[in-house]
């Protein structure tokens, strides 16, 4: 098994100047281990303030993109800037994305595309809400989310799955580390029918949804978690014990 994994931090709409300081002097201090790839997912305006205070062995990633190279679409911001500006990756279907922002499963795919296309690494997020899992469509609904990426990925080498219940997203309840292996487990086996056994074999899988120092261990040690997409705790120093929950 020779997948690395990787964390990522998502500061989402968090930091200023003084607080990204702080935050890159903690990631700089580490230590962190070498074994693990860290990205971390910057407010855009940051991008190049953060950038160069950080290690130069942590990504930067962008919390999201459009699905075109420029145009009349006010507000947006295309991967071709982004990465002008200093950065490597960028989260595409986070669930705030989908939730609040009305982003639909095929808007997601086409994002994907265009950012890989122009050279970006995906951080692709999939999730089922409380409704959806009491339910028992979990499967169904990250099955559904996975199949339109999938449509619009020909090589999945730049691309991060990053499954996050969303019933555990800034809830402090997270799926335990049976329930999050066994959809992460299920999703390998939907990709090896479904796109290929090499994707399935090689493609990272992180968990995300209230991950924190104390469960972190447990959750990398499930053998189909390939590292973490965490939210609150990656502005925390706590966020240093969580890229080392595989030592």
């Amino acid at each position: 098994m020779g997948r690395k994994f990787c964390v990522g931090g998502n500061w989402k709409m968090n930091g200023d100047k003084a607080s990204i300081t702080e935050l890159c002097k903690i990631l700089s201090a580490g230590p962190l281990d070498p074994n693990t790839e860290v990205v971390v997912g910057c407010p855009s305006l940051y991008i190049t303030f953060a950038k160069p205070l950080l290690p130069a062995t942590i990504g930067v990633a962008a919390q999201n993109c459009y699905k075109v190279p420029k145009g009349a679409f006010t507000g947006e911001i295309s991967p071709a800037m982004l990465k002008d500006v200093g950065a490597d990756w960028v989260i595409l279907g986070h669930s705030e994305r989908r939730a609040i922002f009305k982003e639909s499963d095929e808007l997601v795919g086409e994002k994907v595309e265009h950012a890989l296309a122009e050279g970006l690494k995906v951080i692709a997020c999939i999730g089922e809400t409380l409704e959806e899992r009491e339910a028992g469509k979990t499967e169904e609904v990250v099955f559904r989310q996975t199949g339109v990426i999938a449509k619009y990925v020909k090589d999945w080498t730049n691309v991060v799955l990053a499954y996050e219940p969303v019933w555990a997203i800034g809830t402090g309840k997270t799926a335990t580390p049976q329930q999050a292996q066994e959809v992460h487990a299920a999703l390998r086996k939907w990709l090896a029918e479904k796109v290929s056994k090499d994707v399935s074999d090689n493609l990272r899988i992180q968990y995300g949804g209230s991950v924190t120092a104390a469960n972190c261990k447990e959750l990398a040690s499930q053998p189909d978690i390939d590292g973490f997409l965490v939210g609150g705790a990656s502005l925390k120093p706590e966020f240093v014990q969580i890229v080392n929950a595989k030592q």
